[in-house]
């Protein structure tokens, strides 16, 4: 299956709905990548290369989220930027991660990346709240592989 098929135009609505909502309270950004494997990598690896080549790592505070789906190898991962790391402890994805792995098995993709960004959200709030003078500085759209 391709891409650009995995997701529903609704489903799609959803996520990038849920995107626009999270950011409403953090000036962090969040962003989305699917693509069918992770090219023989582990997820993190892939994510971290899908992390660069969508330059993320070019916010002002460093702080992108990349939440990464390989639905074919069913494999994800979630990978912070360094403003975001030198900040949390070492478990601060772990509930994001729970959360979404939950719906993935039982196969509810768009639910799962939709339950990992509300998360997301409320997790950088803390440590990133919304500034009036916020921009959004990375696409919301789901990028594809």
């Amino acid at each position: 299956m391709a891409s650009e098929t995995f997701f529903t135009k609704e489903q799609e609505a959803q996520i990038v709905n849920a995107i626009k909502a999270a950011e409403k309270n953090t000036s962090g950004e969040i962003r989305v990548h699917i693509e069918p494997s992770t090219k023989g990598k582990p997820a993190l690896e892939r994510a971290i290369e899908v992390f660069q080549e969508l330059e993320m790592h070019q916010t002002e505070a460093r702080n992108g989220v990349l939440l990464y789906l390989a639905f074919e190898d069913h494999s994800f991962s979630i990978f912070g930027d360094k403003g975001i790391n030198e900040v949390v402890g070492a478990d601060f994805w772990n509930s994001t991660r729970d959360l979404m792995q939950s719906a993935f098995k039982n196969a509810e993709f768009a639910k799962g990346l939709v339950d990992g960004i509300t998360e997301a959200g409320n997790a950088l709030k803390t440590y990133f709240p919304y500034q009036k003078d916020d921009q959004n500085e990375l696409d919301d759209q789901i990028s594809k592989g």
